[in-house]
């Protein structure tokens, strides 16, 4: 029996075919035409190379948006917070009075903020020509928040009165320190340092023509001085440019009625100082 023979592997080769029961036998030439044109196709182009990167956007279709996870993500670069400058807190010296007042109120700069019960700030006509300088608040100021209360601050109206003037018109009051000293004690050269812009600050607020310091202490801290009050009465200081009279503390001359006097003849030297200080009138 003749059979179909084995057919050989061939890869690219010629293949010869023989069929049974003496049926003719398939040239060879003509699967050596066939294997003659794919030997003659041209060759497949290889298979690109995977492209990553920018190169993959631009092989990617329209529709396929794949390609843009492939852009390089920027991290937003956020501000440095530690470079940024901090807010600043305008200096006393740049405070109108609301300002000015406020701090003074919220003040803590030195320990006498821990047992007070108020701030004294001042008090008057904050465009005075007159200005009176004290020392530190006592008990009733502390209580009531305003300087020269109770019998001192009556016969410093009877002072004010018998030169034609009055608390609140044409006169501010302050003091050096603004809250009272435990015991009314004198304050400490630390307490005047921090407390001291504050009347500095009033000053260049209301402009006065004429400065009054009530007691050794006021007198002290405005003409830089250790001077006993003895030694600075009768005469005319300077303070940032204005006249500075100096006088007793009324609180003083409660007890010491004999100086009333000499505190009278203080204040006819700051009203002769004031009236030749004061512009004169215009003419009619």
């Amino acid at each position: 029996m003749v059979g179909v023979a084995d057919e050989p592997s061939v890869a690219g080769g010629a293949r010869r075919a023989r069929t049974s029961g003496g049926g003719a036998e398939v040239p060879a030439s003509a699967l050596d035409l066939t294997d003659a044109a794919e030997a003659t196709r041209p060759a497949a182009a290889p298979a690109p190379a995977a492209l990553t990167g920018g190169d993959a956007g631009a092989a990617a279709s329209d529709e396929d948006m794949s390609w843009f996870d492939l852009e390089p993500v920027h991290e937003p670069v956020l501000p440095d917070v530690a470079a940024r400058p901090a807010a600043t807190t305008p200096s006393v010296a740049e405070l109108g009075w609301d300002e000015l007042r406020a701090r003074v109120a919220d003040c803590e700069r030195c320990r006498l903020c821990e047992k007070r019960t108020n701030t004294v700030f001042g008090v008057g006509d904050e465009r005075a020509d007159w200005m009176l300088v004290g020392e530190a608040p006592g008990e009733n100021e502390d209580k009531q928040g305003e300087p020269f209360v109770g019998q001192a601050g009556k016969l410093l109206d009877n002072m004010l009165r018998a030169l034609a003037l009055k608390r609140g018109e044409n006169v501010y009051i302050a003091n050096v320190i603004k809250c009272r000293p435990p015991g009314n004690r004198n304050p400490e050269p630390d307490e005047v340092a921090r407390c001291e812009p504050y009347l500095q600050r009033q000053v260049a607020l209301v402009k006065p023509k004429l400065i009054v310091a009530l007691g050794r202490f006021a007198a002290q801290t405005l003409l830089k001085t250790d001077g006993s009050i003895a030694s600075m009465r009768g005469r005319v200081h300077q303070y940032e440019g204005v006249p500075v009279i100096v006088t007793y503390h009324p609180a003083y001359l409660l007890r010491s009625l004999q100086d009333k006097a000499k505190a009278w003849s203080d204040l006819c030297l700051a009203n002769d100082t004031y009236r030749s200080a004061a512009p004169a009138a215009d003419p009619p």
